[in-house]
């Protein structure tokens, strides 16, 4: 078959949604995640041993540049209302591989703080962005593109743990340096590849259904102005806490409650990102619709339940119990995770206003950017805690599934948003 005719194949005949853009954004975001794999896994201790911080300092740093960071998703999704979404991409990933060579070259505190601040956010409108184009290349398939670019990102961050790994086991300054290089020249190369993509056709506008409505306002949405949007996102960001759970909660709970042994805790790990690779781009299926997005909130709240219930049974008896428990917790936790993505991927975008998809998509950046920053504190005191704990947060949580429910049934719109005329017109 020639290339000419695959490319006027409808999104879903192809495996992959977008045609050879939306290929070539996966490339992208690949190379993303094996670069940005090979530099947070060494950070820390690239702050500790090459440029001599303390602790507290490398504390101070994460925290500043991941409370800077926050403002990068709606930034990004501003902008990428303003301006072709191609050059806002690029200008992102230009901006990160500047930022992070500007590391190279200095080893006082003040401009490491105030560097890596500046790099946290085109890191954090990077990710919308990405969205944002799966939004408009894929069309109706957006539900299913993204569990794809999802699972591309994690064999990405694992091929990228496993190269820093390597690295590290030399520990030298050379070889922390490479690291960084690494990631910095991934983002050079990340852009050379978006410079070859096309622009992707924004929403259309809404049709008004009423003949005798006036001429349409002359001021796009805001978002900030929608409650129902904001109520949203803040539910939103409740949810995201299945990432805390999974990457600060588990290996510490692993260690200080319960008798299983240590090294589960990164097998846990090993088992979540198998289990998105696996299991993500099928279970895509059940979230085509906004409609059918909102019912996975359902399901999402049971497996809150039995995650949060078999982390607390993993304090109570042996290391066989503990095991078990510690398994059972981390699948249903990683399935949370992977039906909440499609939920709230797909919920975000319908929700989102044509003449302001970019900056809705940015504003809902913030639930996954502020849990970063306040899920890990709320982690630690949950551990602290006691087993107790975690039924008080599946509880929470059930609560959260069942307020988010019917508040996306009531401010869905009619007919849903879910169907091709509203995301992008086809080629």
């Amino acid at each position: 078959m020639s290339r000419a005719t695959r490319s006027t194949r409808p999104a879903g005949k192809d495996r992959v949604p977008g045609g050879p853009d939306g290929r070539r954004m996966l490339l992208v975001n690949f190379i993303d995640k094996c670069g940005t794999g090979l530099w947070s896994t060494a950070m820390a201790l690239y702050f500790t041993y090459v440029t001599g911080l303390g602790l507290g300092q490398i504390g101070l740093l994460v925290g500043v540049s991941g409370a800077v960071g926050i403002a990068g998703a709606p930034l990004g999704g501003r902008l990428a209302d303003r301006f072709p979404l191609v050059r806002v991409l690029i200008a992102t990933q230009l901006l990160r591989s500047a930022a992070l060579l500007a590391l190279l070259v200095t080893d006082d505190y003040p401009l490491l703080v105030l560097v890596s601040a500046a790099g946290a956010l085109p890191d954090r409108a990077t990710n919308v962005l990405t969205k944002l184009y799966a939004a408009r290349v894929a069309g109706p398939e957006r539900v299913r593109y993204q569990a794809v670019n999802r699972t591309v990102s994690n064999i990405g961050w694992t091929l990228g743990g496993l190269g820093a790994a390597a690295a590290l086991a030399v520990g030298t300054t050379t070889a922390f340096h490479l690291l960084l290089v690494g990631d910095a020249l991934s983002y050079l190369v990340m852009a050379a590849l978006t410079l070859r993509c096309a622009e992707p056709p924004a929403p259309a506008t809404r049709v008004v259904a009423s003949s005798a409505d006036p001429a349409p306002a002359a001021k796009p949405s805001n978002p900030w102005r929608d409650r129902g949007f904001l109520a949203f996102t803040a539910g939103d960001a409740v949810f995201f806490l299945h990432d805390s759970i999974l990457q600060v909660a588990l290996p510490l709970w692993v260690v200080h409650a319960t008798d299983a042994p240590v090294g589960i805790a990164p097998l846990l790990m090993v088992v979540n990102s198998v289990l998105v690779v696996l299991f993500q781009v099928p279970l895509s299926r059940f979230g085509t619709t906004a409609e059918a997005a909102r019912r996975l909130l359902r399901p999402l709240a049971a497996l809150f339940v039995l995650g949060t219930l078999a982390l607390a049974a993993s304090a109570f008896g042996g290391p066989t119990l503990a095991v078990t428990a510690l398994v059972i917790a981390a699948v249903a936790l990683t399935f949370a995770e992977m039906i909440h993505t499609i939920a709230s991927w797909e919920i975000s975008v319908s929700l989102a206003p044509d003449d302001a998809q970019g900056a809705y998509l940015g504003v809902h950046g913030l639930a996954q950017s502020t849990q970063r920053c306040v899920g890990p504190l709320l982690m630690t005191g949950l551990v602290a805690a006691g087993p107790l704990a975690w039924p008080a947060l599946g509880t929470v949580l059930v609560a959260a599934t069942t307020a988010q429910s019917r508040l996306v049934r009531r401010h869905l719109p009619t007919p849903s948003l879910s169907v091709p005329k509203v995301t992008v017109s086809e080629h």
